[in-house]
């Protein structure tokens, strides 16, 4: 069935794609529709009867969607998906599907689905798209689209800073440490072996290479299940316990370019934990806010604010001026927690003034109405 719907998208998408780059004419929905009712009464395309009409349609306004947001200049040019590399999937809305009793009927289907629940749907929830994919692993997966707002007790004015490493993976500002669990690291060698046997196969589309290709689809898997099982539970927690969470905006991709570290940083996928932050702050009524990264966390002392000079990383404890001993990360965290809370509070910066003596943060007391999620940031100048 994601065979077929693959090549008729690769159709219409080599015939958009040819009237907008030889001619500069743009195709929407209605014509790719009628493109495709008119394929499928041709003896070549018949095949396409076989499956329901609403993926296929699904993956015409996808691609409408895309080249939208092109021509809008919101987007690069749309390029194909690869057959083998890319994820299978089947987009069904409220008129291909059938959901009674728990159980989930597609259409053009005689027997509902044998589905093994993560969980059950809300009770009063009526599910309005159904998607079915398929990952590398072959594992086959439902995720249903309904309205469903969970409701969490708000904490009493609690908040959290939040510095992010890799020994740990998370630093609080009430000077709790998370371990990293180093998935990728756990699971390395069961990924090595793999890779191996796959390397060792001839290329082509022979069944032992696809056998090899799924044993590594499943290495990946287990790892990355691991993650996102661990990231889930920890800002799930960290959302229930605060009701205001303070990160840092981290630029991943460049951290990336470092050789030394580009594993460790993917493993710990910072970004991933950000958007887990992001969807579940606003979903739980919480207020995130982000810090400026060129704020210098690690440098400030929380106890008097003095800007100290270069400090490398192998540095992770050293004495203020003031006489105060601090733990690099842990101060850091305080200090994003401050920062924070001064930007959702008063609009202070989150950046020491140069014009102020020893480096200290300013205080503007200029109200401004906090937003759900802000980002707190000074232009570089």
């Amino acid at each position: 069935m994601h065979g077929q719907s693959d090549q008729r998208q690769c159709a219409t998408g080599s015939l958009v794609d040819g009237t907008w780059t030889q001619h500069q004419e743009r195709v929407n929905y209605i014509a790719t529709s009628a493109m495709l009712t008119a394929w499928k009464k041709t003896e070549e395309l018949a095949y396409l009867n076989e499956v329901s009409s609403v993926p296929l349609q699904q993956a015409l306004r996808h691609l409408q969607g895309a080249f939208a947001n092109f021509w809008a200049k919101r987007a690069k040019y749309p390029t194909f998906k690869s057959r083998k590399k890319s994820r299978k999937s089947a987009e069904y809305t409220s008129s291909a599907f059938r959901f009674r009793g728990g159980q989930l009927t597609l259409a053009k289907m005689d027997q509902p689905l044998n589905i093994m629940w993560s969980r059950g749907l809300p009770t009063d929830a009526s599910p309005s798209t159904v998607t079915v994919s398929q990952d590398s692993a072959g594992r086959w997966f439902v995720s249903i689209l309904c309205d469903d707002r969970p409701s969490m007790p708000k904490p009493p004015h609690a908040a959290v800073g939040i510095d992010a490493g890799i020994t740990s993976l998370l630093t609080l500002s009430t000077g709790e440490k998370i371990a990293n669990p180093r998935h990728e690291r756990r699971g390395r060698k069961c990924l090595a072996k793999a890779q191996r046997e796959l390397a060792r196969k001839a290329k082509g589309d022979g069944k032992n290479r696809a056998k090899a290709r799924l044993k590594v689809g499943r290495a990946y898997a287990k790892i990355t299940d691991r993650r996102r099982d661990f990231l889930h539970k920890l800002t799930t927690r960290l959302v229930r316990e605060n009701q205001t969470i303070v990160i840092e905006d981290l630029t991943v991709r460049n951290m990336l370019r470092n050789r030394t570290l580009a594993r460790a940083i993917s493993d710990a996928s910072w970004t991933e934990m950000r958007s887990m932050l992001e969807y579940k702050a606003d979903g739980y009524g919480r207020d995130l806010v982000v810090v400026d990264r060129w704020f210098p966390s690690s440098k400030l002392c929380s106890a008097c604010g003095t800007m100290q000079g270069k400090m490398p990383l192998n540095v992770r404890e050293w004495t203020c001026d003031c006489g105060t001993t601090h733990d690099r990360d842990v101060n850091a965290a305080k200090n994003i927690l401050a920062a924070g809370l001064a930007v959702a509070a008063c609009g202070d910066s989150v950046r020491p003034q140069r014009s102020t003596p020893n480096g200290q943060l300013s205080m503007k007391q200029e109200l401004v109405p906090p937003p759900r999620t802000r980002a707190a940031a000074q232009p570089r100048g």
